[in-house]
Formats: structure tokens, sequence, C-alpha cells
């Protein structure tokens, strides 16, 4: 994820910010107008690229535990392959049932 967009436009919102803070300040009317009108529309941007990109780390973290069991799973099976030992059940697979009364039924009552 590129963060080049949010540093970019946080940049435009804190310079857009200083030139309107000093041309309020400076009595430059023209000056404080134009910024003042850009300045709500980029302080919005700005808050909702920071809300994306902190729901994006969350996102990302959250799914990080879930990625490496995987990955240890897939590692267990390519060293069982490897061993010849692929048809027997670890503690993380359970074995397979062949009796009807051990699978749960997937008809729904109407």
């Amino acid at each position: 994820m590129l963060h080049r967009p949010l540093v970019f436009l946080s940049g435009l919102t804190v310079g857009d910010y200083l030139l309107w803070n000093w041309s309020v300040s400076g009595n430059h009317d023209v000056l404080a107008l134009i910024a003042g009108f850009t300045l709500p529309p980029l302080a919005v941007a700005s808050a909702w690229l920071i809300a994306l990109t902190l729901v994006r780390l969350i996102a990302r973290s959250a799914r990080r535990p879930v990625a490496s069991s995987a990955r240890g799973n897939l590692r267990a099976q390519q060293s069982r392959r490897a061993r010849g030992t692929v048809g027997e059940p670890t503690v993380n697979e359970p074995k397979a049932s062949t009796r009807s009364a051990d699978r749960p039924s997937r008809k729904l009552a109407a």
C-alpha cells in the first residue's frame, strides 16, 4: 500500500491551513478567502485517507495470524507428503468419517 497520497494530501492541508492563518492575521483578505474555501475539502479528504489507512492497517493485522497458520498447515502437509504419510491425519486434521450418522445433515426445515 502506497502512503504517498496520504502524505501529499496531508502536506497540502497543513500548508493551506498555515497560508490561511497567515493571511487572516496579515489582513490579506483575498488570499484568506481563497485559502479558507479550499481548506474544508482538503481537511475532509485528509481525514478520509487517514481513516482508510487505519482501517487497512487493522484489517492487515487481523489477517496476518490466519495467513501464518495457513502457511504452517501447508508446510505440515508438504512435510507429510515428503515422508509418505499423506493419508494419516495430524492433530489439526480430524479423521474423515464414512458413516452417514457422523456427517451433519444439510436438509433445512421448511
